[in-house]
């Protein structure tokens, strides 16, 4: 484990959280790009659908867990999607203040199109890892997962 001297500069170049968030800013951005203009959708819009494709009926607190956004964020988007017609909203038959969400037929048709475009583009991002980078990759992000996690609680 590196050490650090008091009053020594922090090189952000060198800082994991730094290079962590400006990389996935970029990859984010880029990403939009894809789905943005021509399906008129922000990139909280687009989470929300992906989480809520990968499981229905989650409620906005289960996507705020899955994305890392705050309430305000996944509230907005799902407003905005709502508005859209490409999200439904239910609710629980045990608890009617929870609120179920589930994709739209039209949110369904707009998931699957965009699916194929962001698994080209993650195909391009990794294209020069070997399948042993690729391991390692996904090996390094459980790892760190795992150690931000036993530090939030």
């Amino acid at each position: 484990m590196p050490s650090y001297n008091v009053g020594e500069l922090l090189r952000l170049e060198e800082f994991l959280p730094y290079r962590l968030s400006i990389l996935a800013n970029r990859i984010s951005r880029q990403l939009s790009q894809l789905y943005a203009q021509r399906f008129e959708l922000s990139i909280p819009e687009w989470r929300v659908l992906a989480v809520v494709a990968r499981h229905p009926g989650a409620s906005a607190e289960l996507v705020c867990r899955k994305t890392a956004m705050d309430k305000v964020a996944v509230s907005r988007a799902v407003a905005r999607l709502l508005k859209s017609k490409r999200l439904q909203r239910e609710y629980a038959a045990d608890d009617k203040r929870r609120s179920v969400l589930r994709l739209s037929a039209q949110g369904q048709r707009i998931y699957r199109r965009i699916v194929p475009l962001v698994r080209r583009f993650e195909t391009q991002v990794i294209g020069e890892l070997t399948q042993r980078d690729r391991r390692d990759l996904q090996r390094v992000l459980d790892k760190l997962d795992s150690a931000v996690a036993r530090l939030e609680r």
